[in-house]
């Protein structure tokens, strides 16, 4: 039995030897340690051995088993090194091709149109400012000439929580981003130039009104303002960010409660091939884009400054309306839809950053 299992070992290595493609190594492989081969019918028949006699040819068959697996794992390593170095002396990479196109992540025109109004406003002087989304109504209603017998309070029209804060203020989710101006007001002494970007709520919901929505507003304190500096604001941010010279504001007289006088902002239009197209010369139609007006003497006076010594203006407009105008997109709700597809057709690269220089639109 022992000469048997050193000529046994003796033949399967030089097989595994000789073995030179993948194919025959696998069949000495096989012949060896397969179901029917030489090496798996030794192992069967330390069963049937005796005691003594399996306590000697164990070893030697295991050891068979051993040397003919390591030989067979040596012989592959060997024939994959001498595969992987065929490859490399024949195979050659064109460095210059350029590389298969990669996915990335788009901006949100939400976002976009945020930046832009950035850029726009940070060259007129003015700054970015933020506030709480939950608030007390104190700040998004009461320093804002909004007593509580105002129809805004009402719960159809606003989000209330079932609890006050520690002043006894009701607290709501805020309907405007009105409440960073008293914020800004209360904490930083004039002369204040803010533009306040960010989520607000209201319980709406139709092609132009979402629960959700984004809102911009401007202030600004000082001494000695007027509402020709509001006009003169006002139309450099809209040729700004339609990016046309060719536009025409309007102003009508109206009513908020912390503003005195109040005027809603309409935007000239012109039709083209059917489609409304803001800017021209000569507009076909008007559309209300914003509404303005000089701070009311309460909210200044609400906010712990002196309406005599300080004057302001202010004005709100809807982000998500504002990309609407720009981008040729028809209703509101598809931005909060979570659709691919809609934001890989109106989402802009992300190094697309907005500048004057390059089009706040680029």
């Amino acid at each position: 039995m022992t000469t048997d299992i050193d000529t046994l070992q003796s033949d399967l290595l030089g097989a595994i030897t000789a073995a030179d493609t993948p194919e025959a190594l696998e069949s000495a492989r096989v012949a060896a340690l397969g179901k029917q081969g030489s090496v798996t019918a030794l192992l069967k028949t330390l069963g049937g051995m005796a005691p003594d006699e399996r306590q000697v040819q164990g070893p030697r068959i295991q050891g068979l088993r051993e040397a003919v697996t390591n030989a067979i794992a040596s012989a592959k390593a060997a024939m994959d090194r001498a595969l992987l170095d065929q490859r490399l002396a024949s195979e050659t990479l064109d460095m210059s091709l350029p590389i298969a196109g990669l996915q990335s992540g788009s901006v949100h025109p939400v976002s976009q149109v945020m930046d832009e109004l950035a850029e726009i406003f940070a060259d007129l002087g003015f700054a970015v400012a933020t506030g709480p989304e939950i608030e007390d109504d104190w700040h998004n209603f009461t320093a804002l000439n909004i007593p509580e017998t105002h129809p805004a309070r009402a719960m159809h029209d606003t989000f209330y929580f079932g609890r006050v804060d520690g002043e006894n203020r009701k607290m709501l989710l805020r309907t405007h981003t009105s409440p960073v101006q008293i914020r800004t007001m209360v904490t930083t002494p004039p002369p204040i130039r803010i533009i306040a970007p960010g989520r607000t709520y209201r319980s709406d919901s139709d092609a132009t009104h979402t629960p959700m929505f984004h809102q911009v507003e401007g202030l600004v304190i000082d001494r000695g303002i007027t509402l020709g500096h509001l006009k003169w604001t006002l139309e450099t941010f809209v040729k700004a960010y339609f990016e046309r010279d060719d536009i025409v504001l309007r102003l009508r007289p109206s009513y908020f409660p912390f503003t005195e006088p109040s005027m809603e902002v309409d935007v000239g239009y012109t039709l083209v091939k059917g489609k409304r197209t803001i800017g021209g010369a000569e507009p076909d139609g008007w559309m209300e884009i914003l509404g303005s007006g000089m701070v009311h003497p309460k909210v200044i006076a609400a906010c712990g400054l002196d309406p005599n010594e300080w004057q302001g203006f202010a004005f709100g407009c809807g982000i998500d309306r504002l990309a609407m105008l720009k981008y040729g997109m028809d209703d509101l709700r598809a931005f909060f839809d979570g659709d691919l597809r809609w934001l890989r057709h109106y989402g802009f690269a992300a190094l697309d950053v907005p500048t004057l220089s390059g089009g706040v639109g680029a």
